[in-house]
């Protein structure tokens, strides 16, 4: 039983450590961007490494074709794509920020976050 709370102690110790970390690394990945692109470069959306969007910028020439329904599909194709990228650079960062903790399922919620599809087991 005393096995048990030493354990209990180190993952409580691990978390508190990774707790600081965490908060440094969000200000981190608040200055980090990440660009989503569709149209061939006509539609750029630029969001940070916590996902919120900061930037669009739109090709003059797409604007002047008023093609409604062509500029939303373009703005959604890149806002997408910039979404995924700043989830990828926030879990590759959660991954460097977890790397030697050995709390229970954190590889595995981690791979989930980065969208690896297997976690290696050592």
């Amino acid at each position: 039983m005393l096995k048990g709370l030493g354990n209990l102690a180190s993952l409580v110790k691990q978390a508190q450590q990774m707790g600081g970390k965490m908060q440094s690394l969000g200000e981190d990945l608040k200055q980090r961007r990440v660009t989503g692109s569709a149209g061939g470069g006509m539609v750029d959306v630029e969001a940070n490494g916590l996902g919120e969007l900061v930037a669009c910028r739109l090709d003059p020439a797409l604007v002047a074709k008023q093609d409604k329904e062509l500029l939303e599909d373009l703005i959604l194709a890149a806002t997408n794509q910039a979404l995924l990228k700043a989830r990828q650079l926030h879990g590759e960062a959660m991954k460097s920020l977890a790397g030697g903790f050995e709390l229970p399922g954190l590889d595995d919620a981690l791979a989930k976050l980065t969208g690896d599809a297997e976690v290696p087991r050592e």
